[in-house]
């Protein structure tokens, strides 16, 4: 009985991992209706092959495209975010990222703002008559 113990906790330890450089992006001030893409880089820092079964965005704003192919020890992926950038004001907007490692679900968030176009300077100003 000891040794079975042992065995299935020496096998959950060899589950994939995850490690993202960075789990969060900032655009900071992007034009409205100017969609912007970042990648979201990650290593797989486990044993065996990391499996994306889905990357999911939380609104309709995003669309995501990931690496589909399994990621080996040590080896990178990458999970591509573009916003649509469609609405003035701050955004904070997550992607949940559902895998077969240690950590089945990982969320991924970008933040920024979205800035309206600038105003164009009234007509007829030009200062002398």
């Amino acid at each position: 009985m000891l040794g079975f113990a042992i065995t299935a906790t020496a096998q959950t330890d060899n589950k994939p991992e995850f490690k993202f450089v960075s789990e969060k992006y900032d655009f900071g001030k992007i034009p409205l209706g100017k969609p912007v893409t970042t990648n979201f880089e990650y290593t797989n820092i486990g044993e065996q092959p990391l499996i994306l079964t889905e990357v999911r965005p939380t609104c309709g704003c995003i669309i995501a495209d990931y690496t589909k192919t399994p990621v080996l020890k040590g080896q990178k992926g990458i999970i591509k975010i573009t916003y649509s950038a469609a609405v003035v004001g701050g955004f904070t907007k997550a992607t949940v990222v559902t895998s077969n490692s240690k950590t089945p679900q990982k969320i991924i968030t970008i933040i920024g703002e979205v800035l309206a176009p600038a105003s164009p300077k009234p007509l007829g100003t030009t200062g002398s008559n």
